[in-house]
């Protein structure tokens, strides 16, 4: 075998060498067409709104295959439904390409409703689309702060800050609609506890501000010695004028841990007013 090598002129020894790549590339090159299809290109369906299952079997019927990317939730659109395709429709890409789909999920996912109490309208609004919940039910009563956030509800029922809903929800809110316009008596709570004023007093709707002192002003057990306004005024002495009030006011009051002594004027504190329709 050796001498049948040696026995030749060392360029055609060197001919056949050259000529034996050439083959072995050639032949590399043309498995690797086959193989990878390199000459082969198809065009990307659009299956963007179609069920996973549908939008799978649309694309592997094209030599494509398929993997979840990404999920998310858009209310507006069917439970697993395609949201997103990467490459994009009608791209021409090769067959055997992996498509990446972004689904929308079957359950919406929880999210985290700030303290909107005191924002206005359009602040609490623009938060709650930042947030992908919707404006609910809006309703107003008489309160000093015009257009601004009182209470927030969840299905018809109040909710406090950090209460975690489905994303999609509707979060509906109480505003103020600014003071009212028939004026009542100043109510009479010396003598009660922060807890049963505050209770007391929203059935006039008025509502307590400032508390005096502030360092009592988170014990709802402190008892009311004094009101600003005042539910009498002596104009001249002896003289005692019922000072009157309007829906949407607010009361600062005095507050004292021991219970005050109430000095007995012959008068009770007028009944609350009827509710309105």
């Amino acid at each position: 075998m050796f001498k049948f090598i040696t026995s030749r002129p060392l360029w055609v020894n060197i001919l056949a060498v050259i000529v034996l790549i050439l083959l072995i590339l050639i032949l590399f090159f043309s498995i690797i067409g086959f193989l990878t299809r390199h000459n082969k290109y198809e065009s990307v369906p659009s299956v963007i709104g179609q069920q996973y299952d549908q939008a799978v079997q649309a694309l592997e019927a094209k030599g494509f295959d398929v993997e979840i990317q990404d999920s998310v939730y858009i209310d507006t659109a069917a439970k697993y439904s395609v949201i997103k395709q990467s490459p994009e429709p009608d791209a021409v890409v090769k067959a055997n390409r992996t498509v990446y789909l972004t689904v929308n999920r079957t359950v919406a996912p929880l999210t985290t409703v700030p303290n909107m109490v005191g924002f206005s309208f359009r602040s609490a609004e623009l938060m709650l689309q930042s947030l992908s919940l919707k404006l609910g039910d809006t309703s107003y009563r008489p309160d000093i702060a015009r257009n601004s956030v009182l209470e927030m509800r969840y299905e018809g029922k109040p909710i406090v800050a950090g209460t975690r809903i489905p994303m999609g929800s509707s979060v509906g809110f109480v505003l103020g609609s600014g003071k009212g316009t028939e004026e009542r008596p100043v109510p009479d709570i010396i003598g009660m506890t922060l807890g049963e004023a505050r209770a007391y007093l929203s059935s006039f709707q008025v509502s307590i501000g400032s508390i005096v002192p502030p360092a009592l002003a988170g014990n709802e057990n402190a008892y009311i010695t004094r009101t600003d306004p005042p539910r009498y005024s002596e104009p001249t002495p002896g003289q005692r004028v019922l000072n009157r009030i309007r829906p949407g006011e607010i009361m600062t009051v005095w507050v004292s841990p021991s219970k005050p002594v109430v000095i007995d004027t012959g008068t009770s504190p007028p009944p609350p007013p009827p509710e309105e329709n």
